[in-house]
């Protein structure tokens, strides 16, 4: 399997470059369909347009074509985290701090190996994750296998696109009346 500290370190220069941050590079789909993601966006916008995955990606191919370190063939995907983002990052759990996330862990902490609740931020080396029926948690960073953003209506409110240019324009069928927005009656009687 890849080394994904090794494509972590050739990737993450060429995302910078373009003045975007890594977020996850990860491999997928075993011997039948082995798939290299890699998961970008803008620091100030949180967000990736199809040009932005366009360009990383010819860069990624590019670096990866001269240092070959991935054995067999393979997919390169390139995608922002989306917006039930996978917690990746230190810096993530403040970022988001007050969203709900599920939270898997490695080895069980208290007879569990997966939280929900609102995150709370971090405490030293631990994350603060608010859990129903639980409450406070304190959480080892080094003990968490994965975690990501649940979607809610506060997630979606917050992370709403800053642009809808390149959205699909409605058209009508028929012209509209605007004064009582009903179809407009091109028929004549007389």
């Amino acid at each position: 399997m890849a080394d994904i500290a090794l494509l972590t370190k050739l990737i993450e220069p060429e995302a910078e470059a373009l003045g975007l941050a890594l977020v996850r590079v990860a491999m997928f789909g075993g011997k039948s369909d082995p798939t290299l993601q890699v998961m970008a966006e803008k620091p100030d916008t949180r967000q990736l347009d199809l040009s932005d995955c366009e360009a990383l990606s010819r860069r990624i191919s590019e670096v990866l074509d001269t240092h070959d370190p991935i054995e067999e063939a393979y997919r390169l995907e390139v995608s922002s985290p989306g917006i039930d983002r996978p917690l990746t990052r230190r810096q993530d759990y403040e970022d988001w701090k007050g969203f709900d996330a599920r939270v898997r862990l490695a080895v069980p902490l208290n007879g569990r190996k997966q939280f929900d609740g609102r995150l709370d931020g971090l405490e030293g080396e631990h994350l603060k994750l608010h859990a129903e029926r639980v409450g406070e948690v304190l959480i080892p960073l080094p003990s968490i296998a994965s975690a990501k953003l649940l979607l809610t209506d506060a997630l979606i409110k917050a992370t709403a696109p800053l642009s809808t240019e390149g959205a699909d324009t409605i058209v009508h069928d028929a012209p509209r009346d605007a004064a009582n927005d009903a179809p407009a009656n091109d028929s004549k009687e007389g």
